[in-house]
């Protein structure tokens, strides 16, 4: 594909970057991206990959937006309330951006589901807040071969990685949290969540699925990123695979 002029100018900060460059630009472009909830992660998320120029955002989200969501979901205003989550990130997208086509599904993401939802997708990104979802997710991402990167918040603190467990040196997300999590679901309406700390890690998790597309930088798969925001500390671990994972092993 060739770049109009209204492009090489919409996405000239990208296109200098040598990492980057057209190539790069173009392959954004071309790129579809499964999402996986439009709340506190998906809500930067969505707005930082709409700008990078993804060409297909196919966003699922079962939910409508509540006054509460406003402290850290920066995509919704408050005109919003009581409107499909999915509608109105459209909507918002439609403003930003042009270049970008969204496929919004206003539904939970099931078994029955989560096939066509990974059709033809580059990569997912999974933002949602419980561990059942998350584990669907997962699942169906290494049975397809589609990346996955995970982000999760809760509090203060933040944690992303990626994860192409179907590659011999690369854990999958039950070799990190086993096969059943012994931890309830926690949700931030019981506990808090630092609203800024959402547009962190959503943050990051735009650039982690750009870098999935790019390549430009150091691969993130098999590691997994911390953030203290108490204490405005990050560390990064390698994440093992696991021989005996029932999931990846073989």
């Amino acid at each position: 594909m060739n770049l109009s002029d209204d492009q090489l100018e919409r996405y000239a900060r990208h296109i200098v970057l040598k990492e980057i460059g057209g190539d790069g630009q173009k392959k954004l472009l071309e790129a579809t991206i499964a999402i996986v909830g439009a709340g506190g992660i998906g809500s930067p998320l969505i707005q930082y990959l709409a700008a990078a120029g993804v060409g297909t955002l196919r966003i699922i989200d079962d939910d409508a937006v509540a006054l509460s969501n406003l402290q850290r979901q920066t995509l919704f205003g408050s005109d919003d309330i009581g409107a499909a989550k999915v509608s109105r990130a459209s909507a918002a997208i439609a403003k930003l951006n042009p270049d970008v086509t969204v496929e919004p599904i206003h539904a939970r993401l099931t078994d029955e589901r989560i096939e066509g939802f990974l059709k033809g997708a580059t990569l997912i990104v999974d933002g949602s807040d419980n561990f059942e979802t998350r584990l669907l997710v997962a699942d169906a991402a290494l049975k397809a071969r589609v990346p996955l990167v995970s982000a999760a918040i809760g509090q203060f603190e933040g944690q992303l990685a990626v994860f192409r467990g179907w590659e011999a040196d690369k854990p999958c997300y039950r070799c990190f949290v086993g096969s059943s999590p012994d931890q309830p679901d926690v949700s931030c309406a019981d506990q808090g969540v630092l609203g800024a700390l959402a547009g962190i890690m959503g943050s990051m998790a735009a650039m982690e699925a750009i870098r999935q597309i790019t390549g430009f930088g150091e691969d993130m798969a098999g590691k997994l990123l911390l953030f203290d925001a108490l204490n405005l500390r990050a560390r990064t671990l390698s994440l093992p695979k696991d021989p005996g994972c029932p999931t990846c092993a073989d």
